[in-house]
């Protein structure tokens, strides 16, 4: 049975696929990485964020900027972070990935978020079954 984060993580990963495009990550030097809430790491990103119901492991909140539209994510546990990483990964995509944060959408924009908030960034194929292929 799927727990509750799984299904959230699930839904939004599935989201992603729809945002991103094929594209790979990048590492190095950058600005400093952003701390804070959700509402702090979104100002920092020039992001008025419209906030979705929390979960009691993680907020999240949708972007629209100049730099493009993504998800931002906030998590109570640097282990919550990482197991919402590890399945929304099986849908591809690229992620930002800060101290309890996270920032989802497509390689491009990922990238110029970065120039904001910094953190590495990570990508991942689709897994083939969630693409529509078969095991």
């Amino acid at each position: 049975m799927r727990t509750r984060r799984t299904a959230e993580a699930a839904v939004l990963a599935a989201a992603m696929v729809l945002m991103t495009g094929c594209g790979g990550g990048g590492r190095g030097d950058g600005p400093e990485e952003a701390t804070g809430t959700l509402e702090e790491i979104a100002a920092k990103a020039a992001c008025e964020p419209e906030l979705r119901p929390d979960a009691a492991e993680l907020r999240q909140a949708s972007c629209a900027t100049g730099d493009g539209t993504y998800v931002l994510l906030t998590f109570a546990s640097d282990r919550g972070q990482r197991e919402w990483l590890n399945e929304a990964k099986d849908y591809g995509g690229s992620y930002l990935v800060g101290r309890k944060w996270t920032v989802a959408g497509d390689a491009r924009t990922v990238e110029r978020v970065r120039e904001r908030l910094g953190g590495q960034i990570e990508t991942a194929e689709p897994h083939p079954s969630h693409t529509g292929g078969h095991h």
